[in-house]
């Protein structure tokens, strides 16, 4: 073979190489987009899957007791009573009177009580003390009686001050200072700081969780027409009912041994009068 073959040969060599890597990079080049849309049609369908599974928890969760847990103080009630809501359109009356505006009798007692508003504690078991805000410190009950905290719930501790507010009205009070049961039974000095102190309690409640509502007005009297206030509104209210029921089954009994609390602590805070 004279050089000029062998010149020929060795650029078509060199052409057949250089084909070949272009073919190669070519193919490359083709394929790369395909493989970009590939994992991005993956990922697509990745997070679209995710979403699909988050939004259909979301959609099985029960709103109102992951609401509630958002918005509310920690208690160990979050998750042992029914914490939906439902709508309720408030007796706003201004001229009837129900049965828990009505004087101070029998029958209307048996109404305030059967809310529940002098329920006696209950207890919260010491595995449930941070989570119900309690320090090691407050008062316990004895080891050898179960042991866990005394405790009451607030929601009734308000109903019961606005009880004693109705009690202590001045068309209620005679009835109920002549009674002398309950808050009554103390001399007139401590029943006033019992009621100014459930007077500010349902204040600092009310001023806690505002209601966001309006008040409309409608016209009245058909002969003159005057605009008034119209109180019976909606609203969206817990279910109360629960509550009461779980505080009524918890009762502790009316009667404990003299044993029934545990002395305090070496360690525990005693405070040098009613704080």
């Amino acid at each position: 073979m004279n050089d000029r073959q062998q010149k020929g040969s060795e650029d078509e060599d060199t052409e057949a190489l250089l084909s070949d890597s272009e073919k190669d990079w070519e193919r490359q080049r083709v394929s790369k987009p395909g493989w970009l849309t590939a994992v991005t049609f993956i990922i697509t369908v990745s997070f679209a899957l995710i979403g699909g599974i988050f939004l259909g928890r979301y959609m099985l969760f029960d709103k109102d007791s992951v609401c509630t847990a958002h918005v509310s103080q920690n208690t160990p009630l979050l998750n042992q009573i029914d914490l939906s809501y439902n709508v309720i359109r408030f007796d706003g009356s201004f001229l009837k009177e129900n049965i828990y505006r009505q004087q101070g009798r029998p029958d209307v007692d048996e109404a305030w009580e059967a809310l529940g508003v002098n329920y006696r504690s209950v207890v919260i078991p010491e595995n449930q003390a941070e989570q119900a805000g309690f320090g090691h410190d407050q008062v316990k009950i004895n080891p050898i009686h179960g042991g866990g905290f005394p405790a009451n719930v607030e929601g009734l501790h308000h109903l019961h001050c606005l009880n004693l507010l109705r009690q202590a009205l001045w068309y209620n009070f005679d009835y109920y200072h002549a009674l002398g049961k309950g808050a009554f039974k103390n001399d007139d000095r401590i029943l006033q700081l019992h009621v100014s102190h459930c007077l500010d309690i349902l204040r600092q409640q009310l001023m806690c969780k505002p209601d966001l509502g309006f008040l409309g007005q409608v016209w009245q009297n058909q002969s003159f027409p005057s605009a008034f206030v119209d109180f019976n509104t909606q609203h969206k209210c817990r279910n109360y009912e629960s509550l009461r029921q779980w505080a009524e089954a918890r009762q502790l009994p009316e009667d404990v041994p003299d044993d029934f609390l545990q002395p305090p602590e070496k360690d525990d805070m005693i405070y040098a009068e009613i704080p």
